[in-house]
């Protein structure tokens, strides 16, 4: 085959989310759409904002000279500086416009960020469940993840993360809310990683730095905040995107946030922007630099989602799953009736019900449901979700 290995090996560990794709075209063409509860994929599928609409119209309307000539690498300056201006309010710690990096999502931010940062064999530390990428990302520049558990509530391990730092560790990376499980990580646990990270990169005589991976940042629930890393630990990157909480996905749009008193920062700059043109992302798209101008802080109904997660979490209560309630993103992570997750996920299947197997995630024992979907399907899914794990546990 002309495919490469490494290629080749790559489709077939990110296999999971690529077979519930399949599965679901299989079962829409079967069935037809109405009838298939496809929680699968985490797609927003709220509108953007009216006030997205507005500026984009704006935007469009204008017939300023130059507007689709070569820009700066790290992004028109006006949308640096507003996102900057935000980003300080929202981080606790003043940032200015050179300390931001437009990017094309939050992939390329990540891409970006482990391109400037690993050399060859070192090590990007991440906490399971993990976003399926991250392994991916690693890869790309010559790196590899460490797996570690979190506790049993989904937070972070601090123990098993200290256990795991070595010579070649360099980054250690974390995703709060968190894709799959919705954890939200807390302020102390993020300041006693900041303390270990610090500690640890005396002893080795080399800088550890903390990378957040954010999209869904303004996705909370209940009251909860998300804290900042940026009073946590100075040798630390934000890297975030307007995918999840502006509903727009299809637009690549995204940025990262280096600490203003990260060590060599001028230098970490650099080589971030450097790695913006060299990966082929270049620049991160010009009218949506200009439009999310305008859109500093503002979000689709977070009310609307978790209506969505209080109805699912309540329904598989109901049905005797165990779940821990997620504080933020659209994510529920519950934990499947029967030791072996993949097999349950079929057994739904049989109900027209599509989930993504834990082990995609590093967690084996659990399934993913994406619950940015209508109320009516999480209401059609209920009954079948009850009736396959009655079957798993008869059969067990």
């Amino acid at each position: 085959m002309a495919l490469a290995l490494k290629i080749q090996d790559a489709i077939e560990r990110s296999s999971w989310i690529r077979k519930m794709f399949e599965e679901g075209a299989r079962l829409k063409a079967l069935h037809g759409p109405d009838k298939v509860c496809d929680f699968s994929l985490g797609n927003p599928d709220l509108e953007p904002p009216e006030k997205f609409h507005q500026v984009l119209g704006s935007i469009i309307s204008e017939s300023t000279p130059g507007a689709h000539a070569y820009m700066p690498n790290a992004g028109y300056e006006e949308t640096r500086a507003a996102v900057a201006s935000y980003v300080s309010r929202e981080q606790g710690v003043r940032v200015s416009s050179e300390h931001v990096v437009m990017t094309c999502g939050a992939a390329g931010a990540l891409n970006c960020i482990l391109k400037a940062l690993l050399d060859p064999g070192e090590e990007v530390i991440v906490s399971a469940p993990y976003f399926v990428e991250y392994g991916f990302y690693a890869d790309n520049h010559g790196g590899q993840i460490r797996v570690v558990p979190t506790r049993e509530d989904f937070t972070l391990n601090l123990a098993a993360i200290e256990r795991a730092i070595n010579s070649k560790t360099k980054v250690v990376l974390i995703n709060s809310p968190n894709n799959p499980s919705g954890q939200v990580y807390d302020r102390t646990s993020l300041e006693q990683l900041g303390d270990l990270l610090a500690t640890s990169s005396e002893k080795l005589g080399r800088t550890l730095y903390l990378v957040s991976d954010e999209p869904y940042r303004k996705i909370v629930y209940d009251g909860f905040e998300v804290p900042s890393i940026f009073e946590a630990y100075s040798n630390s990157i934000v890297a975030t995107s307007y995918s999840k909480d502006v509903s727009l996905p299809g637009e690549r749009l995204g940025y990262l946030v280096v600490h203003p008193e990260a060590d060599e920062v001028e230098g970490l700059l650099g080589g971030l922007i450097l790695a913006n043109r060299i990966l082929g992302f270049v620049n991160a798209p010009a009218l949506m630099q200009r439009v999310v101008t305008h859109l500093q802080g503002v979000c689709v109904n977070v009310e609307v989602y978790q209506a969505r997660r209080d109805l699912f979490y309540q329904g598989l209560v109901n049905a005797g799953y165990e779940v821990i309630k997620p504080r933020g993103a659209f994510y529920l992570f519950p934990k499947s009736p029967i030791a072996d997750e993949v097999s349950f996920v079929r057994s739904l299947q049989e109900e027209n019900i599509l989930v993504v197997p834990g082990s995609g995630f590093g967690s084996p024992g659990y399934f993913r449901i994406a619950f940015c979907v209508e109320e009516k399907t999480i209401e059609t899914a209920m009954p079948g979700f009850a009736r396959a794990r009655k079957r798993a546990l008869e059969k067990a």
